[in-house]
Parts: C-alpha cells; sequence; structure tokens
C-alpha cells in the first residue's frame, strides 16, 4: 500500500491498559505526557445542529467578510488614491500591484507564523490575537500620510488575516459537526463576497465627492472595517477552545467538559432527554507540539497525494482571485470607460454571483460528494473563463456583459476555491492541522496571489486586450489543471470524522 493508504485508517479503539482520564498513568493532569482514550470526537460529531454552532459561525466565519470587505474596497478605491487631491502621492498600478503584492504577502507570512502558533498555543488565543493585529493595521492604513506608511500597513493587515486563515479554519473544522462540515466551511469562506458587496457599494458612497473629500472618503472605509472587527471580536470572546485540541494537549478533563456543557445547552434547546450516541472513542498519547520536521515530513512522505492535490487547489484559485479581484476594476475604466466612481456596481453583482455559488453548491459537497464537487466546479469554472476570454478578444462584450460572465464563472470558482481550504484543513492529522493550512495557503497565493497581481496589474495597465485575454487564459489553464487533479487525488471526506480522514499523529494502534 501507498504510504497514503496506510496512514488513512479509521479512528483507533480503546487500547488495553490505556487511562480513561488524563493523568492516571502516573503523568500529572495537563503535562500532556499520558495516554488518554476519548470519545469527544465522535461526541462533537454527533450533535444536531443548534444555536451554539450558529454562534460558533458568526464569532469566527464573519472575519472572511472583512477580508473581502479590504480586497474590494482597495481595488475599487485605486483610481481614486491616485488622483490629485487623495492626500496620497501613489499610483492606480501601485495600489492594484504592488500594495496587492504586499498586502497578499503579508498573509502568507502570517498565515506561517501564526500557523505555528494556533498548533502550539491553541485556537482561541490566536484567532483572538490575529483579529487584534488586524484591527490596528486597518486603522493604520486609514490614517496614511505617505506612499511608504501606506504600503507598510496593508502586509500587516495581510499579516493578520493570514493568521486568521489558519486559526479559523482550523477551529471551525473541529468543532462542526462531520455531516454539516461541507456546506458550512465553503459557505463561510464564501462569505468573504458579502464583504466585497458591502465594500463595492461603500466605496461609491466614500469616492462621492458630494459627500466627503477626496482625502477623506477612502479613509473613511477602512475605518468601517475597524468598526465591524470590533463587533466580531465581542463575538468571538465567547468562541470555546477546541476540544480536539485540548485532549491532544494534555487537558482532557477540561475538553471532556467543556463538550459536556454543550450537550446540555442542546439538550435544553430542543427538549430532550438524550442525544445520539458517539461513534466510538479513540486512545492518543497528549503531546504539548509538533516540531517542523515531523509536520514537513508527515505532509510530503506520508501524504504526497494529498499535498499534490492541496497545491494545485490553492494555486489555481489564488491566482484566479487575486489577479482578477485587484485588477477588476481596472478592466472596467480602461477598456470600457466606466468612471472610478461607478465600478462598485459592477464589482457588487460578480461578488453577489460569488457567494450564491457556495451557498447553493455547499450541501452537493456533503451529499454528492468531495472528488465530484471539487472537480468539477474548477473544470467548470476554467472552461468558463475561456469562454469570456475569447468573447472578449473579439470585441463582443460590454462593461455589462463581462460581468454577467464573470458573476456565472464565479459561481462555480467561488465554490471550488472554498473547498481548497476545507480539503486540506480536513485531509491532515489534527496535530498538523493550523499549519497544513497554513503552508498550502502560503505557497499557493505565493505562487499564484503575489504574481497573480503584479501581472494582472502590467497586462491590463498596457490597454491591450491581447495583455488582459492572456490573465484570463492562465487563470483558466490553472484553474482546469487543478480540477483534472481534484479527479484523480481528491479524498472521501464528506460524512467522515476528522480522525477517521486523517489518523492523529498521536494515536495508539488498538493493539496498543
Amino acid at each position: 500500500m501507498s504510504p497514503e493508504q496506510q496512514k488513512d485508517p479509521g479512528t483507533g479503539g480503546s487500547a488495553p491498559g490505556t487511562d480513561k482520564v488524563p493523568g492516571t498513568d502516573g503523568s500529572a493532569p495537563g503535562t500532556g505526557t499520558g495516554t488518554v482514550t476519548t470519545a469527544v470526537p465522535a461526541r462533537l460529531d454527533r450533535l444536531p445542529w443548534s444555536r451554539w454552532h450558529w454562534m460558533v459561525v458568526i464569532g469566527l466565519g464573519t472575519v472572511w467578510i472583512l477580508d473581502g470587505l479590504e480586497v474590494t474596497v482597495v481595488g475599487n478605491i485605486a483610481g481614486r488614491l491616485s488622483e490629485s487631491g487623495s492626500g496620497l502621492p501613489i499610483s492606480s498600478a501601485q495600489v492594484t500591484g504592488l500594495a496587492a503584492a504586499l498586502y497578499v504577502a503579508g498573509a502568507c507570512v502570517g498565515a506561517l507564523f501564526f500557523g505555528w502558533l494556533t498548533d502550539r498555543f491553541g485556537r482561541k488565543k490566536l484567532f483572538l490575537v490575529t483579529l487584534a493585529v488586524y484591527l490596528a493595521a486597518t486603522a493604520l492604513t486609514a490614517v496614511s500620510f505617505s506612499t511608504w506608511w501606506f504600503l507598510l500597513f496593508r502586509f500587516f493587515t495581510g499579516f493578520g488575516i493570514g493568521g486568521e486563515y489558519a486559526a479559523i479554519n482550523s477551529a471551525i473544522d473541529e468543532l462542526i459537526p462531520s455531516k454539516f462540515r461541507g456546506r458550512v466551511d465553503l459557505i463561510i469562506n464564501g462569505s468573504f463576497w458579502l464583504g466585497a458587496i458591502g465594500g463595492s457599494l461603500l466605496s461609491i458612497v466614500a469616492l462621492d465627492t458630494d459627500l466627503f473629500a477626496k482625502n477623506i472618503g477612502w479613509r473613511l472605509t477602512f475605518a468601517l472595517g475597524v468598526v465591524l472587527g470590533l463587533v466580531i471580536l465581542l463575538v468571538r470572546r465567547n468562541v470555546p477552545e477546541s476540544p480536539r485540541w485540548l485532549f491532544i494537549h494534555g487537558r482532557g478533563e477540561e475538553a471532556d467538559t467543556l463538550v459536556t456543557q454543550v450537550e446540555d445547552k442542546i439538550r435544553t434547546e430542543r427538549g430532550e432527554t438524550a442525544l445520539p450516541p458517539p461513534a466510538g472513542e479513540i486512545t492518543i498519547h497528549q503531546r504539548k507540539s509538533v516540531g517542523f520536521l515531523e509536520i514537513a515530513r508527515t505532509v510530503f512522505r506520508s501524504y504526497p497525494r494529498r499535498t499534490t492535490l492541496g497545491l494545485a487547489l490553492f494555486i489555481g484559485q489564488a491566482f484566479l482571485y487575486n489577479a482578477i479581484t485587484f485588477g477588476f476594476g481596472a478592466i472596467l475604466t480602461t477598456f470600457y470607460d466606466v468612471p472610478t466612481g461607478s465600478t462598485g456596481y459592477y464589482f457588487a453583482v460578480i461578488a453577489a454571483g460569488n457567494f450564491i455559488g457556495p451557498l447553493l453548491l455547499g450541501k452537493l459537497f456533503d451529499t454528492l460528494g468531495r472528488r465530484i464537487m471539487i472537480s468539477s466546479t474548477y473544470l467548470l469554472s476554467g472552461v468558463l473563463l475561456f469562454g469570456t476570454a475569447w468573447l472578449f478578444d473579439r470585441g463582443s462584450l460590454t462593461a455589462t456583459t463581462l460581468t454577467a460572465c464573470w458573476s456565472v464563472v464565479l459561481f462555480f470558482a467561488s465554490a471550488g476555491a472554498s473547498s481548497a481550504y476545507l480539503t486540506v484543513s480536513e485531509i491532515f492529522p489534527m496535530e498538523t492541522r493550523a499549519m497544513a493550512i497554513a503552508f498550502f495557503y502560503a505557497i499557493g497565493t505565493a505562487a499564484g496571489g503575489i504574481s497573480g497581481p503584479l501581472l494582472f496589474a502590467d497586462l491590463t495597465k498596457s490597454g491591450k486586450v491581447g495583455d488582459t485575454v492572456l490573465a484570463f487564459q492562465v487563470g483558466a489553464t490553472l484553474m482546469c489543471l487543478a480540477g483534472l487533479v481534484a479527479v484523480a487525488f481528491a479524498v472521501k471526506a464528506e460524512g467522515r470524522s476528522l480522525e477517521d480522514v486523517a489518523r492523529p499523529l498521536s494515536a495508539v494502534s488498538p493493539s496498543g
């Protein structure tokens, strides 16, 4: 058998002689050195949907709305920032190219840095810290007085957002029941586009010089991001630590207490005296942390096909989305003479298509399955993008019809892109989850997300139709290639426990 087949068994049963409560084997509770048998994962997976799950979704998932707001606002205000009187000596190409690339570079660095801390110190501590970093950097962006200041804090805004991706995705997947995991993860990641809609409409108001001066309106858009972030921070304080993280790090009693409290809340909410029985137990050696060498060995040596899958999915969607998101406004103004103050209307339309995709297709990832849905969404979006490029090259599109084409392309692409985050968060062992998300996000985004905006800014700036067509075709090619990789390597994870999809590194085999 291949290494991946050997590493993909179900969760093990209780090993003979192991203890049910941490610390009873002679180690001190919380030291992370004992052996513990727990049903915590199975107890979480069998829970019915409840108000508690909605609290988790609202507290953690809403950060994507902030990311969408950030990215869209910057793309839409690029033209205004480059105008005389904006308060910044910066060009439109610098905003959509250099600033965008620095934002993504910061996200890559932040994902790796905070991903390591998340696996080491817990999900909750880090998803509070990363949001605080985002809030501070966004506030400082709003008071930019020079180009270097704006660029610096675009980097640090990305730094906080990148950390959010690692901390939040790992926490969400570990708290949401297995039968809902696919659709919830997709819709949460797709909520980026609710922020994009808000950013588009907000930019229309902010760029209206009848309401705000040129050097004030764009600052207010960033200030609103700070206000929304503070509201999210208040909700997030109520989201608990992941019980899965707790029991594997020597805090088994705390994990058991937390899950018991959740079960009691759900019984009270539903008026039931009993919940469905959990589907088994798992025995693990508790540990405090996993080194980089072990993580690398696990990802590359034990799961080479899954690693190939993760890289393909992330590179494809990162190039497409980072390139087009940061450059769509420039296409409208360059080729269709759309005023800078009106680009937000068009972007709001394609943003709506992006959110509707995961919203309507998300359930199918849990029913039809991961392989067919991941591959089909990537391939369909790629083929449709080739068609859009052909129509654009022929001069057959207007600003309105181009927007319509993009809405259809991104309806499928958004579901596919969201599934990339779902995929890498569930197909690797729990001890490596946050770092795995961070790694694939950083590598994929660095490959497609940094080069994408820089290349796309140059191509659209040239004003040549052929250059923009080339950018479309490159994005379409990468999406199609990723779809083909998914056909071959996608993992059947629908409805399965995370511990069944990828056995924890700390798990004890049934034979002991």
